[in-house]
């Protein structure tokens, strides 16, 4: 059956594109939630960025509706509030960009972003009690997060270096960036048909890694549920270290 889809049959792809897909699902559910923007890199290993992204997005949004129908009564209904429409600002700027900065420069810059987070989070930690980040730091992290999500679905690193140091309980944070982040994949539908980027090829394929997409979720969810805040928060951080290397090293190579 496969054979008359108009799909990807290069194996290479399915040996980085099912790990990739599976530990996407991982980071939709808030557990281990930086891992999540190595998804559409693992894939460029194979395919052009924009393919990779394009494959992504569909998977994507089925990871948004799984999450959210676990979750959505357990958001932060203010910080979605406050969050989401900067983000949104952010897809248009990538929208308006996308054919200038290259998908390497992106790469380069968020992982710079993101290692230089958490430098700083290492050298300076915060305080005990000490106040939040004010509300002008989680209005711009929102931004380049929408604008990186639209451009190489990496928009985890942006947003999570104002929103980990908040402590919130970790179910309500992954249910809030599970709202966060799908209000930002369904603002991308348009603007990558748009581009060219939805094309039958690629909707195929994404097709065929379809039934994985919700699996990683589900697993997610699990574990957020049995395990303890403090190893929750090492993980998150784990992820957006190996994030950080990995998308500075796609920047600079």
């Amino acid at each position: 059956m496969l054979e008359n889809l108009p799909v990807i049959h290069d194996p290479w792809f399915y040996a980085v594109a099912v790990p990739a897909v599976f530990i996407t699902g991982l980071s939709k559910s808030g557990f281990a939630g930086g891992f999540g923007s190595l998804a559409t890199p693992m894939m460029a290993l194979t395919l052009p960025v924009p393919q990779a992204a394009a494959i992504m997005l569909p998977l994507l949004l089925a990871m948004d509706a799984t999450g959210l129908q676990q979750m959505w009564n357990e958001r932060n209904r203010a910080l979605v509030r406050r969050l989401v429409p900067w983000a949104l600002l952010g897809t248009v700027v990538g929208t308006l960009l996308f054919g200038v900065l290259s998908a390497k420069a992106v790469a380069g810059l968020v992982g710079a972003l993101t290692l230089a987070f958490l430098a700083q989070r290492l050298l300076f930690p915060p305080r005990a009690g000490g106040p939040p980040a004010p509300h002008w730091v989680g209005s711009g992290c929102a931004v380049v997060s929408g604008f990186t999500s639209f451009v190489a679905h990496a928009g985890g690193p942006p947003i999570s270096a104002y929103t980990l140091p908040l402590k919130l309980p970790p179910r309500e944070l992954a249910a809030t960036m599970a709202v966060f982040f799908g209000a930002v994949n369904l603002s991308k539908i348009l603007p990558y048909a748009w581009l060219g980027l939805i094309d039958l090829r690629n909707m195929a394929t994404a097709l065929v890694l379809l039934p994985l997409a919700p699996l990683g979720v589900w697993v997610g969810v699990w574990l957020t549920r049995r395990v303890s805040a403090a190893l929750f928060y090492r993980l998150a951080y784990a992820g957006m270290l190996l994030t950080g290397v990995k998308l500075l090293w796609d920047g600079l190579r």
